[in-house]
């Protein structure tokens, strides 16, 4: 089995190959070629596509797909029907994924795993935007990892940084807060803090 794997950041991307082999049983597995793609978007939801060559075996029903974040453990399983492809959604930036694969035959029947393949998934950034909004205000848009809570933090001087807003990021992987004081202030600038 040869596992390819290839991010994608908007129109930049690497590829890179490893090979090894994967148990072949005689029921139903035949050999499976996964090829795990990254997404993420500016929204920070991330996921994964497996795709692999069909089973050579004519009993082939369906393939499952099974994932963690631990070495040789999947406590999630994706039936895909018979399908050669499959995204994986709400996987977490930062981590280590771990994923195989079996076939299943018309009478549920199923395969060993294939082989492991693992990806390591970059860490998700958050982003701040800031724009200019009516009466002096500022608005400041976050974008960032879904259900991640934000404090910002507002500085005069980047001595003291006060708190003025938290924040979590919503399921469009964005969240827009306004600052209704900086009229008071001649200079103001901001951040945002992950809150544990």
């Amino acid at each position: 089995m040869q596992t390819i794997f290839e991010q994608i950041a908007g129109c930049a991307g690497n590829v890179l190959g490893m090979s090894s082999r994967i148990m072949r049983p005689a029921i139903v597995l035949g050999s499976i070629l996964l090829i795990a793609s990254l997404h993420y978007p500016a929204q920070a939801a991330t996921s994964v596509t497996l795709a692999w060559t069909p089973s050579l075996s004519p009993d082939t029903a369906g393939y499952n797909i099974y994932y963690g974040v631990t070495n040789g453990i999947y406590p999630q399983m994706v039936n895909v029907g018979n399908a050669t492809n499959a995204t994986i959604s709400g996987l977490t930036g930062g981590m280590t994924y771990y994923f195989a694969a079996t076939t299943y035959n018309s009478l549920g029947l199923q395969s060993v795993y294939s082989s492991q393949t693992n990806y390591a998934l970059p860490a998700t950034l958050t982003r701040l935007q800031i724009r200019a909004a009516p009466a002096g205000m500022f608005t400041l848009t976050v974008t960032g990892p879904i259900g991640q809570t934000n404090e910002i933090l507002a500085t005069k001087d980047f001595k003291v940084w006060t708190a003025i807003g938290t924040m979590t990021v919503g399921a469009g992987g964005t969240f827009v807060f306004t600052d209704t004081n900086t009229a008071n202030y001649p200079i103001c600038f901001y951040r945002t803090q992950e809150v544990p």
